[in-house]
């Protein structure tokens, strides 16, 4: 490894990474609830201007001063993109707040819609400028290389995703218990079969939270031995059936399985 790909993958770690300010509330109930305003500072809100009007459109997760994590299939490149930053209410101008422009998209080489089976959706988004880090906007922190959680292991799902299988989609940023399904699970016929690999993580399928339309791109939120957050997972896909469908489990990126792709990444860019 190159010492520029040390320092890219340390920087997150000087900055503090993955310790908010203002702690979330965590718990053991599995319903979602709102979060704690700036409890995950590192969610970002990826919005898309139409008729010149700005939309949310999916999550994702500040990883640099100018970078932001998001899924593939949320990018489309007939469309302009900007980011929020340090939000918690989108439907109002608040206090520590940043929205920066977007200037570069890069979807992972092997990304293939056709094909959700294979993997790699994931997407990193260039910003017009850096942030400066700040009580309501941090950097998260990445899982290392090739870690796989173990199974029912407890993480957050965070977003401004609908509430439920058609539902409203809330102002304010929701946050969500789920347990991780392990991948011999996951995999088994009447879970989710062939449709996952191992370059994925499966949380949640107890048909009572999920992640939802809107949250694709954002963080799987795992606290590490240290007491940091690690966004494991970028959220990908779920039922088609709707939302909190049993055996059905939130499908994410798993971020250990494209460490050596977000660095070099950063590097070449």
């Amino acid at each position: 490894m190159t010492p520029l790909l040390v320092l890219v993958l340390c920087v997150a770690a000087v900055h503090g990474c993955g310790v908010a300010t203002y702690p979330p509330a965590v718990s053991r109930v599995v319903n979602g609830d709102e979060a704690v305003p700036h409890s995950w500072p590192w969610q970002v809100s990826l919005q898309y201007i139409y008729n010149g009007l700005w939309y949310h459109t999916c999550g994702g997760s500040l990883v640099a001063p100018n970078w932001v994590l998001t899924a593939a299939h949320c990018i489309s490149s007939a469309y302009t993109y900007r980011v929020q930053l340090g939000k918690h209410n989108l439907g109002q101008n608040e206090s520590g707040q940043k929205t920066i422009n977007v200037i570069k998209l890069i979807n992972h080489s092997k990304w293939n819609p056709s094909k959700l089976s294979n993997g790699f959706d994931i997407s990193l988004i260039k910003l017009e400028q850096e942030v400066t880090y700040s009580d309501t906007i941090k950097p998260a922190c990445l899982p290392p290389a090739g870690f796989v959680l173990p199974h029912q292991f407890s993480c957050y799902v965070t977003g401004w995703g609908n509430i439920q299988t058609n539902g409203p989609a809330p102002d304010k940023l929701q946050q969500g218990l789920l347990l991780v399904v392990d991948y011999p699970t996951c995999s088994q016929r009447d879970w989710w079969w062939k449709s996952v690999n191992t370059n994925m993580i499966c949380a949640g399928g107890d048909g009572i939270i999920s992640s939802c339309y809107g949250d694709s791109g954002g963080p799987l939120n795992c606290k590490n031995d240290d007491g940091a957050w690690e966004v494991h997972g970028v959220v990908s896909f779920g039922s088609s059936a709707g939302c909190n469908y049993y055996k059905k489990p939130s499908v994410f990126s798993r971020v250990s399985a494209y460490n050596s792709w977000i660095s070099e990444t950063l590097i070449n860019n």
